[in-house]
């Protein structure tokens, strides 16, 4: 039961991911890949809030959205080919300042949801 809930969250999260990045990005006039910084600091935030209310949330709940929807949603590797290709395309600045915003964001996110769901 708990795959099938895994794979229902990744099945909403995936193209979730998709169209938020997507939209973030045709709003941006900029080579910094806001769309990808966007779904991995939502994910960030949605993932260590769950972790916070880690003793509130059924395993089947934390499986469905922390699992399935934040592991489709967020993507290490479209940040990592985006960062790479920024730097193989000059813009080693933006490369770096992709790096350091997405980091820090994705981990404040995390902190901030994990406060959250520690709340409950």
């Amino acid at each position: 039961m708990i795959v099938l809930l895994i794979a229902l969250g990744a099945a909403v999260g995936a193209p979730a991911r998709y169209l938020t990045d997507r939209a973030v990005q045709s709003r941006h006039d900029t080579a910094l890949p806001w769309g990808t910084v966007t779904v991995n600091v939502v994910a960030s935030l949605v993932s260590g809030f769950v972790a916070g209310a880690v003793g509130h949330l059924s395993l089947e709940v934390q499986a469905l959205v922390a699992t399935g929807f934040c592991g489709a949603v967020s993507t290490f590797s479209t940040f990592s080919y985006e960062t790479l290709r920024l730097a193989q395309d000059g813009r080693r600045s933006v490369a770096v300042t992709n790096v350091v915003v997405s980091v820090a964001a994705a981990l404040g996110a995390a902190a901030l949801g994990w406060v959250l769901g520690s709340a409950l």
